[in-house]
């Protein structure tokens, strides 16, 4: 495997290279700015995925299903639940339950439908900023409430402020019935302690708070970081969801599969009636490969992304001084504080900055 080799994205239908213009240079009046821009002076720096090749067991795990001839309806077997289950156990200790199991195209995806699920008009809900912008959308498009409990940063270490998280599922005004918890947190990438884990968990379930732990960031960890699953510490507790994907460890989100762990039967009962279907069969093919052949590929990937962070610290020690950064105990996103060089930015493009 060859971490280091330039792929040419162009013309691959890619969101990343080719979607940023329309998405992001746009002023606060709306209006398209790309025209009055030289597209080149520009690196993409906005989508979460890699710039690496997928893997080759995962490509020729594809390419040995469509020599099958065949893609018709399809759905994963008792083999796909073996692999998947023995990932989560070999890595995490997570004895996972597969009758929990529901699949979605993507964690988003199925952000937006458990809001919808569980949260009516004119209730809340509560997750920790700075965000993954998708939380505050899943509000929005559900017509409920969002509120936010900012992390505390404290010398360098971005932590929960479990006194402002109480204060605020306990105000009755705010009717919050939903925590969005992440887990490694995207974007700051850190990575919760048990303790921690415990006590976000003992907060929600108390005050019979339906709680997400977006987990799918868990495989990307810097060396000597241990991921623990929300759910393994709270064995069949039923406000739990978990959200998973081998999508950001192996570079397979247009793969669109992802995997929710719903301990509540009514609820995942619900959300089989109205969103249970087939999946696409090369997403099985990817992702069971993904599962049973990706642990020595992983172990690779995560010491070249330790000495990409190294290198780009050292970078910043270099040319811009006054930035903060801290390496991150987990993903492949640099969380840059570069507030001291806000006066330097133009007003040409501000707006672009505030984004």
């Amino acid at each position: 495997m060859d971490f280091d080799k330039i792929i040419n994205r162009e013309n691959t239908h890619s969101v990343n290279y080719q979607g940023w213009p329309d998405r992001l240079l746009v002023s606060k009046k709306g209006q398209q700015l790309k025209s009055q821009i030289d597209l080149k002076e520009y690196i993409r720096m906005w989508v979460a995925d890699m710039d690496l090749a997928t893997p080759r067991f995962i490509l020729d795990a594809i390419k040995g299903r469509l020599d099958r001839e065949i893609l018709g309806y399809s759905e994963p077997d008792d083999r796909y639940l073996e692999v998947l289950s023995a990932w989560f156990w070999e890595h995490y200790k997570w004895r996972i339950n597969t009758e929990e199991l529901v699949f979605s195209p993507g964690v988003v995806f199925a952000l937006y439908r458990l809001v919808a699920l569980t949260v009516q008009e004119g209730e809340g809900i509560l997750f920790n900023t700075p965000s993954y912008g998708p939380f505050y959308q899943a509000a929005r498009v559900n017509r409920v409430n969002a509120y936010f409990s900012p992390l505390l940063k404290e010398n360098g270490q971005f932590n929960l402020d479990f006194k402002d998280i109480k204060e605020q599922l306990d105000d009755p005004h705010k009717r919050i019935k939903m925590f969005i918890f992440c887990n490694p947190h995207n974007p700051t990438g850190r990575v919760w302690t048990e303790s921690e884990l415990w006590e976000i968990g003992e907060i929600c379930i108390k005050r019979d708070i339906w709680l997400i732990s977006d987990e799918i960031h868990c495989d990307l960890l810097r060396e000597g970081k241990t991921f623990i699953p929300l759910a393994r510490l709270f064995k069949g507790e039923q406000r739990i969801i978990t959200c998973t994907s081998p999508s950001k460890t192996f570079n397979i989100a247009g793969m669109q599969l992802s995997h929710i762990f719903i301990a509540d039967p009514k609820l995942r009962e619900r959300w089989n009636e109205l969103y249970k279907d087939g999946l696409a069969p090369l997403s099985i093919v990817a992702a069971q490969a993904a599962y049973q052949s990706g642990a020595e590929w992983l172990k690779k990937l995560n010491r070249y992304l330790d000495g990409s962070f190294q290198e780009l610290q050292k970078l910043l020690a270099e040319l811009l001084p006054d930035a903060k950064f801290h390496i991150p105990d987990a993903s492949y996103v640099a969380w840059i504080d570069l507030n001291a060089y806000a006066h330097k930015i133009g007003e040409e493009y501000h707006s672009l900055a505030e984004f």
